[in-house]
Formats: C-alpha cells, structure tokens, sequence
C-alpha cells in the first residue's frame, strides 16, 4: 500500500524515503528531501530547498520552507534543515534564510514544537527544546539544547537563549537570556534558575549548586558583568563537577550581542 494519499502533489526532483508518509491534499516541493519514517499530515506545505531528517511527526497545516518574510530576499536559493525526531504540529511556519545571514535555517532534534509556532529566517534551534503554543521568533534567533519556551512569547531578532533555560509565558523577550536562568514577563525579567528542569534532567545536587551560585554571582550581589563573569570563573576551578556548566555560562557571556536580561 502506497504511504502517500492520492491527492498529495509530490513535485518531480522531490526525494522521499520510500517509508515517508504523507496526508491528503499536501504539496512538496522539487527541491524537498525526506528521511526514513518521517510522517507529514493534510493540507501540509513543504517547499524551498528544504531537508528534513527521519522519525519527524509533522502535524497538518504546517508551512515549512516557504520564502522568508524579509523584504530583502529576492528568491535566491537559501534552506531549512530539520534534523531527526521532531514533532512539529499544527500551522507551525519554518522560513528559509536569506543570503545576508548564511541562507539557511536550522532545527535540530528531538524537539517538541507546539501549534502556530513561528521561525523565521536564519533561526537557529538546538535539541530537546519545547516551545509551546504561539511561540514567535524573529529572523536571526538562537536556541541552545534543552530551552522551554512558554506560549504567546515573543523572541527579538538576533536574541540568543542558552542552553536549559526557561521562558515564561506571554515574554517578550528582547535581550539575550544567560544559559539555566528562569524568565518571564513584559518587560522581561530572571526570576531565578531553572531547578527544576535540571533535576528532571539528572542534574547532580553539585551541579545544581554551582548554578545556583553563578545566577547569585549575576543577579543578586550587585557585581558589574565583568566582576560577575571573573567570580563565575573561579567557581569553575572550584568546583570540578561543574566545570562544563561554567563553562557554557562563560562562553555565553562573552558571545551576548544584546546585553543579557536583568
């Protein structure tokens, strides 16, 4: 039995994986690529120079690799790339890039990506990240592994979030939001670290300690950024079993282009 319904349109150039399943009334693309085991729903558009892994569930009404909305795109032949694992689900809209900004779009795996989410152009987004409903990013932003994003929030062009933090919802987010911290509100604010994300994730009780200790260093004894970053280095010497987490903070700091959220 055929996996694609008769009234999908599969332009010729597409390639799909013979175990690719796709819904009534879809359309890809020529330039489209699926893998293994990959599910896409009715009424789906999947165009551009678009490539999408295996074991994605791709819910219906999704508009993937349509045109950036970017005034200065005038069609040239950028991408989105979709890793593996991913459930995107209803009226999610993914852009291509544009050339200014390296062309091409990124989602990697293992993410939960929830109704009416938008990412736009030259977005970047690690693994394991949940956004929920109405999650809205603006071109250029970026997304490290493990984020969960609340519904009806707002992401600025350009902003970066590190890895294991927390959005809280109906944020407008317009500054970069360190890696662990726990945010929300308009304007946006920390309001403390994300505990418990980093237990349901093994987090040791040192490791959690350390963190603690590096959200003090920056939000609660009144250190300029540069004193704040010094201290959290040493606490890396300090402290051997949180020494990658000091050091994701580390190179978060000294790659914020937006200041950090305070």
């Amino acid at each position: 039995m055929s996996l694609i319904h008769p009234t999908a349109i599969i332009e010729p150039g597409a390639q799909l994986d013979a175990t690719v399943s796709v819904g009534p009334y879809t359309l890809i693309g020529a330039k489209v690529r699926i893998g293994a085991g990959t599910t896409v729903g009715a009424h789906c558009v999947i165009q551009g120079r678009t490539t999408i892994g295996s074991e994605n569930r791709i819910f219906q009404f999704a508009s993937l690799g349509a045109a950036p909305q970017d005034k200065k795109y005038a069609g040239e032949d950028t991408e989105l790339v979709i890793g593996d694992r991913n459930t995107i689900r209803e009226f999610c809209t993914f852009n291509l890039g544009v050339p200014q900004a390296g062309g091409k779009t990124t989602v990697g795996d293992d993410n939960w990506i929830m109704a009416y989410t938008h990412i736009a152009h030259d977005c970047h987004v690690r693994n394991n990240v949940t956004m929920s409903n109405n999650t809205t990013l603006a071109g250029h932003v970026e997304i490290g592994d493990w984020v969960t994003v609340g519904g009806l929030t707002g992401i600025h062009q350009f902003v970066k979030i590190g890895a294991h933090a927390m959005l809280g919802f109906a944020s407008a987010v317009t500054q970069d939001v360190p890696p662990f911290m726990l945010v929300d509100g308009n304007p946006l604010a920390v309001r403390g670290f994300n505990v418990v994300g980093l237990r349901r994730r093994g987090f040791s009780s040192e490791r959690i300690a350390a963190v603690k200790q590096m959200h003090r260093l920056l939000y609660r004894q009144g250190r300029t950024l540069e004193e704040a970053r010094e201290a959290i280095a040493a606490l890396g010497r300090e402290t051997p079993d949180a020494q990658e987490d000091v050091g994701l903070m580390i190179d978060f700091l000294a790659s914020a282009t937006r200041g950090i959220a305070r």
